[in-house]
Order: C-alpha cells, then sequence, then structure tokens
C-alpha cells in the first residue's frame, strides 16, 4: 500500500511523541498517520495519561495547516472487552475517534474494503 500511494506522501508512525514528530514535517505534503489506534495503546501500555495526550493531540490538530489523513480503527462495535484494561482502551479510542472525527474535514468509514463517508466529501481527498 507504501508503493500505490507514491513518493508524494510522509507516511508517520510513532510511538508515543505523535504531536511532537508532526510539528517536525512540512506541511506542503500530505501525511499520513498510521495509526492512532497503535498510538493510543502505546499509550496505554506505557501507563500515559490518556486523556491528556489524546486532548492536546487534538488541539495540535485544530491547528495544523496541513493536509493529515488519519487511520484509526472502530473498536466499539464489537463485544464488551473481558478485562479493565481492554474496557479502558475501548472506551478511550471510541472518544479519540470521536474528538478526531468532530475537527476532521472528512471521516470515511471502510469496512470490507468499502468507503462509507460520514462526513464531508471524498472529492476533497483527491485535490
Amino acid at each position: 500500500h507504501k508503493m500505490r500511494r507514491g513518493q508524494q506522501w510522509t507516511t508517520i508512525e510513532e510511538h508515543l511523541a505523535l504531536k511532537r514528530c508532526l510539528s517536525n514535517t512540512t506541511k506542503k505534503i500530505p501525511i499520513l498517520v498510521d495509526c492512532a489506534t497503535m498510538w493510543l495503546s502505546n499509550l496505554l501500555m506505557e501507563k500515559k495519561n490518556i486523556p491528556e495526550e489524546s486532548n492536546d493531540l487534538c488541539q495540535y490538530l485544530t491547528m495544523h495547516k496541513g493536509q493529515l489523513v488519519i487511520v484509526s480503527n472502530e473498536v466499539g462495535q464489537s463485544i464488551v472487552p473481558e478485562t479493565e484494561m481492554g474496557r479502558l482502551f475501548q472506551s478511550a479510542q471510541g472518544k479519540l475517534n470521536q474528538n478526531l472525527a468532530s475537527i476532521a474535514d472528512t471521516v470515511v468509514c471502510i469496512t470490507a474494503g468499502l468507503p462509507s463517508v460520514l462526513k464531508g466529501n471524498l472529492d476533497r481527498l483527491h485535490s
């Protein structure tokens, strides 16, 4: 999938310091963040303050001027996790996804390879 995107994309795969990593990129080329779910999982495993880190990232994103595509997983449509950590993660991921969606121009849910536009317009992504 990286080869299909071509050289005009920069892919960000950051363990913890996503905001810092994004702030060090150029605003002239589109950036793919792959993915918010793994970033959140990493924060949880490192016992970071999830609400603070998530809010800090979302606040930064409202001021970011470049084109970003953020991949995230929908985890709320599955069963309720058995473990406390699993439930904490599922809840935190749902809140992060809601916050990302609220500030995004376009939100697309992809199921079985089929895109469903939840907000905005796919044509905007091709410009």
